[in-house]
């Protein structure tokens, strides 16, 4: 009678560990160029990388220059989602840039941030 219960009780243990799903991490930035905090001539794009594939559709960066003027981008995402690539409209000004991203994953996470650096 007890190794009855010993085996339901372990089987019973390990039902509720295989079911468990394991917890979800957000995707997140990898790296970028330029990089945090970094002094640059004018870039001719910007590229993020991210860990998770982004959904195009609802994935973009922005930037901003030092008055707080957004200046125009030509966003891409990868073909295998991981990076954005956004190329300015126009050659970038001196002085501090605001890059400001957001990301959707094929999970339906949803995340942004930002970051500046210098164009000298």
């Amino acid at each position: 009678m007890i190794n009855r219960r010993l085996a339901l009780s372990s089987v019973l243990a390990l039902s509720v560990i295989g079911v468990a799903a394991p917890a979800s991490a957000h995707a997140r930035l990898v790296s970028s160029t330029p990089a945090r905090d970094a002094q640059v001539a004018s870039p001719a794009s910007l590229r993020l990388t991210f860990s998770e594939r982004a959904v195009p559709a609802f994935s973009t960066l922005e930037i901003a220059d030092s008055q707080g003027r957004a200046v125009p981008v030509r966003v891409t995402v990868s073909e295998d989602g991981l990076t954005l690539t956004g190329v300015p409209g126009r050659r970038l000004a001196a002085g501090l840039h605001t890059v400001t991203w957001r990301i959707a994953t094929s999970d339906g996470h949803r995340m942004t941030g930002s970051y500046t650096f210098t164009v000298g």
